[in-house]
């Protein structure tokens, strides 16, 4: 058993609109608790309509706590080899459909800008689907660089796509 001060805590998003999307989060989910680390708490699933491009398959949305040993870069690259586990590819730069997508939203408390990450994920205060199961599982996390808990960035969101509780 590792001691908890050696552990990373993560906050992941996945969302998934194409072939059977439940069965895709349930499959992420069981190969993140394989590889990555323990699941400390999973958000209900919601239901949305895309974000920054038309579809006509709505997402199913979920958002998780990990506690994991890993970096954030091996984090990140844990989560990419999941996804092309899953089937995912890349056909271009952009939003598309998508079997999983899985996002770093935090990782511990830190601000890390690379080439191949950003975190604080860059659009958390612009996202419905994400402030919401967000806001279920840490409502009172503080944004690191907005300052301002999920909650308040729910409530000042401007994003109108509709988004439910499945």
């Amino acid at each position: 058993m590792l001691h908890s001060w050696l552990m990373n805590n993560a906050y992941l998003q996945l969302g998934t609109n194409l072939g059977d999307r439940k069965a895709n989060l349930n499959f992420a989910l069981s190969l993140i608790k394989e590889s990555i680390g323990h699941i400390e708490i999973e958000s209900s699933i919601y239901e949305s309509e895309p974000w920054g491009f038309s579809h006509e398959t709505t997402f199913l949305n979920q958002v998780i706590n990990v506690s994991t040993v890993f970096s954030s870069n091996d984090l990140l690259q844990k989560c990419q080899e999941i996804e092309k586990i899953l089937g995912r590819v890349k056909t271009k730069q952009g939003y598309e459909a998508r079997i999983i997508d899985i996002d770093i939203l935090f990782f511990n408390w830190e601000i890390i800008k690379t080439e191949k990450l950003i975190v604080p994920h860059q659009h958390i205060q612009d996202r419905r689907f994400v402030l919401l199961p967000l806001s279920e599982i840490a409502p009172l996390f503080l944004h690191p660089i907005l300052k301002r808990t999920i909650t308040e960035l729910l409530g000042n969101c401007v994003d109108k796509l509709w988004v439910r509780k499945v």
